[in-house]
Formats: structure tokens, sequence, C-alpha cells
């Protein structure tokens, strides 16, 4: 899988080497409004002719009507089977791009050119596409892997600190379930860094090992879910107010807060490792506002997660820093407990 994920400066070179070495009939760029101001600009200098679909931005986008757009263009630019989508945005346009490509036609080919911390680090790789539905999160989608993946980490300098720290969550969330060393390492050094490469090829390298293990999430996938099962509920919920949405990040920096106190307090981790998990979240992110009257309706929203059996719901929790373990099963009570513990911390 990592022989197919081009991760620097050059990945840009690469992409352009790859779209004209490829027997492709049709070259379509999928952004959205921002990414095509900020971004686009420097993919356009390098690809062959091309065409460009243009979506709103933002998560409140993610759904079926959007969707329609793209299929509308595409079935107007006239692609088939021998064509090329290449998704260049965040986690909005990876999911969504990579899921209209997965069932256009059946399936057309697709690049993503992630230009999101989040996106690099996570959304980009493994496969997973999808769109929210009924308000809920990626509720539609297929496992539809990518030919290549290019990150560029120069993207980065068109994002806020607020989208940084967003980003930033999952690779925290990398280090909780499988690198406890680096986790030991960067406690003390936080968000601060002059060079993102490292730490990008670092988080992808850990998610594209266990995605190679595990592709279609039957087993040990379900350890990237840390701080998910809460977060996503979290994240929902905000997202159902947009007024007061919350980025992805930032809802599993709270989630992995959340989780964390449940395998405290199911005995898989000690109180020191909880203790060291919260000041080093709670050193990057602010804690979100929950009103107690909130909490049975988030709650009841992670009856929804995708990896429930029945009306089990299945978490991954910490078994130490460094190591989890998926399947765990918890009660709509017990996310009710952790985020009050989560507000009154």
């Amino acid at each position: 899988m990592l022989e197919n994920i081009h991760i620097g400066k050059e990945s840009l070179a690469a992409l352009a080497d790859f779209a004209r070495n490829k027997a492709f009939d049709k070259i379509v760029v999928l952004t959205d409004t921002n990414t095509h101001i900020h971004c686009y600009p420097a993919v356009k200098k390098i690809l062959p002719e091309h065409q460009v679909i243009v979506v709103e931005s933002g998560e409140v986008h993610k759904n079926l009507r959007t969707c329609e757009f793209i299929w509308e263009h595409l079935t107007r630019l006239q692609l088939n089977r021998w064509s090329l989508l290449i998704n260049l945005g965040g986690g909005v346009i990876g999911d969504m791009g990579g899921f209209c490509a997965g069932v256009f036609k059946r399936g057309i080919s697709f690049v993503q050119v992630p230009t999101t911390l989040l996106s690099q680090v996570d959304a980009s790789v493994g496969g997973k596409t999808g769109i929210d539905f009924m308000g809920f999160k990626n509720h539609i989608g297929v496992f539809q892997e990518p030919l290549k993946v290019f990150i560029n980490p120069e993207f980065l300098q068109t994002l806020s600190p607020r989208e940084i720290k967003s980003g930033y969550a999952e690779i925290i969330k990398h280090w909780l379930i499988a690198k406890k060393e680096s986790f030991e390492v960067q406690k003390y050094i936080g968000l601060f860094t002059e060079d993102w490469s490292g730490l990008i090829e670092e988080s992808v390298a850990i998610k594209a090992e266990v995605v190679k293990a595990d592709p279609l999430e039957k087993g040990l996938r379900k350890i990237l879910n840390f701080g998910h099962t809460v977060g996503h509920a979290i994240e929902t919920f905000f997202l159902n107010k947009d007024e007061n949405a919350l980025l992805h990040g930032e809802a599993i920096a709270a989630g992995m807060i959340c989780e964390s106190y449940l395998s405290r307090k199911k005995g898989l981790l000690t109180e020191q490792e909880q203790t060291e998990i919260e000041s080093f979240i709670f050193s990057i992110y602010e804690k979100v506002v929950i009103a107690g009257k909130d909490l049975p309706a988030i709650a009841d929203l992670a009856l929804q997660d995708k990896k429930n059996t029945g009306s089990i719901i299945k978490c991954t929790l910490l078994d130490g820093i460094g190591k989890a373990i998926y399947d765990q099963p918890i009660t709509v009570e017990d996310i009710q407990e952790s985020i009050q513990y989560y507000s009154s911390l």
C-alpha cells in the first residue's frame, strides 16, 4: 500500500507523471470552493488537459444532493471506466469524491490529493469513502481504494491553525493506539513543528499497516476507531446544529478523553496514563461545551455507529498507551457518564 502513496514536495511531480503516462481518455479534477482558490493553481499548471468540477466546501455539503451534482457533471463530460477523477481537497472531497467515483458506472479510477492535515494523515488512506445521510456521518459509502495518493505538505500552509489542530487529533490517535514512544516524546513538544513530513509519514505508515492487515474492517482495523464512537456522536449532534458545528478533530479529541475514561473505568488504563492523555489533549484543544440536557440525545446517536452489532455498542478502548483493543461492549449510560466526566474536567 505504501508504494502507492507519495509524500513530500515531489508528490505533485509524481501526480503529473502518473496523469501523463497512464492511458486515461479524460481527466477531471474535483475541488471545493476553497481548494479551487488555494490549491488548484498548483495542480492546474502540471496536469495535462482536464476539466474541473467545483462544489461548495464544508461537511454540511457532503450529501446525496452534492453527489447528484457531481454525477451529472461526470455524465455530461462523458467519463467512463478509462477516465480519471482527481480528488483535490480535504476529507470531505476525498470521502465524497471517492464514493462518487466508486459507484459511477460501477466504478471509475480516482486518486486522492489531500490538502488538509486531517486528510493527509487519515482520510485519504485506507479506501473508506462515504457521505452523510439523515444527519449521520459517513452513513452511506463503500470501500474503494484510490489508485494513488499524492500528499504535498506544502498545502498545509493554506490552512488555519484550527484546521491544523483538527488534523493533529488523528496523529495523536495513531500514537495512542500503536506508538507509545512517539506519544511520550511528543507530549513534551505539542503541536509545534517546522516540517510536517515526518509526522505525516509516521501516521500514514501506522494506518497503512493496519489497513493492509484488515482492509474491510472485520477485526484489527477497528482499532483506528479509538475516540470515534463517542467523538462521532458528539460531532453528529453539533453537525445537526450547524451554527455551532465542530471540526472532526475537535470532536475526536473530546471522544478520546471520553473513551480513555471508559478504558480506565474498565481497568485497562492506569490513572497516570489517563491523566497524561487528558493533559496533552487539553494543552491543544479547548473543551467542547456540552449541555447536560443534550447528553441523552448525543449518547443515542452512538446506537447508529456502523461497528455496532444489533443494539450492542462496540467501542475501541486503550489497553495502556500504545495498544488498543476493539469490540468492547459499552452502553448508552457509559457514554453519558463519560461525557459528564469530560464536562467536569
